[in-house]
């Protein structure tokens, strides 16, 4: 009973196909959510894209962005001229990966969860899979490696298998060992932190090796069911409970980027029932390992609350004014799929001043549609829909 999870990815939002059609901006709706202040952003389309969420900005004008079909792409805006788009390369999933360069013009590529689960996969080594034909579709749980020159991505770390060995001990589904990696990010030294959707935790990968060790771990939080959902039948996972029950709610580890101050900082989606203005983000201390981020106590140890009151969180970029959040629905990623009137509305906030009480303002109010992802150079940009056509856009 009650079994609507919070897999991001095919089929998580099967309504999402419905409205493929969506164009990347909605009509200005005015409002925002979690009580934030709103602010009239205007958004610049700088290229056409198909269901981008990918998107890691390098400045000057120039952005890399993953698709819905696997392609990779470097994007070079042109002053007086539409953008060029320089496609690199392809990653057969069936879903968008995410992206991030790393050192000397290295890219990593991010699926998520893919095919059947753990126990029924192939136990090929990452070696033998390497040479799989182009046709094949990529591995899921698995970081890549791409650097110019080369016909492919390779990969260089098997999460899903690290996952396996090092279980969720809070899991609420019956399935600790479940891996659906979802954000990346590279740092300087090297290395690449990836946030796990399912895993509910931050890990750190040494590339060159394929070493994976876990920095934390996002604890559920108990949270009441949101008022407003529409009923379920029983062969859909029905009758919701009735709102106001309590129910410990997985983090949903989304997102990952790191701060003006070197934190490392991590996102949550939030698990059935996704009650709006329950997802937080949390600051970690660079080099931590084991850790432990408890909404219960959100201010001690090695991961601590940065921000609370956001909802459906998929994607995080830093700045020197703060941390950007992107929200896939301002109503919840269950709103959405149950088909709640103005659920595809996604939100943009800069967080601000944090701890006990954060400075929450919201960008380009009512003007995004299940956005895909945000990052930051000179500007702000954002990816979207996540299904269906898309583009790159840029706040003014």
């Amino acid at each position: 009973m009650w079994k609507i999870t919070a897999r991001i990815g095919i089929g998580v939002i099967a309504v999402a196909l419905a409205t493929a059609t969506t164009p990347a901006l909605a009509g200005d709706t005015g409002g925002s959510a979690g009580g934030a202040r709103a602010t009239g952003h205007a958004l610049r389309t700088i290229t056409p894209l198909n269901g981008p969420r990918g998107i890691d900005a390098l400045g000057h004008g120039r952005t890399l962005v993953s698709e819905t079909n696997g392609d990779f792409s470097l994007v070079i805006e042109r002053r007086h001229k539409p953008a060029r788009v320089i496609r690199l390369g392809n990653l057969p999933t069936d879903f968008p990966p995410a992206i991030a360069r790393g050192r000397h013009g290295t890219i990593y590529l991010l699926t998520g969860a893919s095919g059947p689960p753990p126990a029924e996969r192939s136990a090929a080594p990452l070696q033998g899979r390497a040479r799989a034909s182009a046709a094949d579709p990529a591995p899921g749980a698995t970081l890549f490696m791409w650097r110019p020159g080369w016909a492919a991505p390779k990969p260089v770390a098997d999460i899903g298998a690290y996952q396996a060995t090092d279980p969720d001990p809070s899991d609420q589904e019956g399935f600790p060992e479940d891996s659906n990696p979802f954000g990346v990010v590279a740092l300087r030294d090297g290395t690449v932190l990836v946030s796990d959707a399912a895993g509910n935790d931050l890990l750190r990968v040494w590339p060159r090796t394929g070493k994976i060790r876990t920095v934390a771990r996002l604890l559920p939080r108990l949270v009441p069911v949101p008022a407003g959902l529409p009923d379920v039948p029983p062969e859909e996972g029905g009758p919701l409970p009735p709102a106001g029950t309590p129910i410990l709610s997985e983090a949903v580890a989304t997102s990952v980027t790191v701060g003006a101050d070197g934190y490392w900082y991590v996102g949550e989606l939030r698990g059935f029932p996704a009650t709006p203005g329950t997802s937080q983000i949390w600051r970690i201390k660079p080099g931590t390992t084991n850790a432990t981020c408890d909404p219960a106590h959100p201010w001690k140890g090695a991961c601590k609350r940065y921000a609370d009151g956001l909802t459906s969180i998929t994607d995080l970029a830093a700045g020197p004014r703060g941390i950007y959040a992107l929200e896939l629905s301002k109503k919840s990623w269950l709103g959405f799929e149950l088909g709640l009137p103005g659920a595809e509305e996604g939100g943009l906030f800069l967080v601000r001043r944090p701890g006990h009480h954060p400075r929450i303002r919201e960008l380009a109010a009512g003007k995004l549609i299940l956005p895909g992802g945000v990052d930051l150079s000179d500007h702000v940009y954002v990816v979207g829909p996540l299904f269906g056509p898309g583009a790159l856009l840029r706040l003014r």
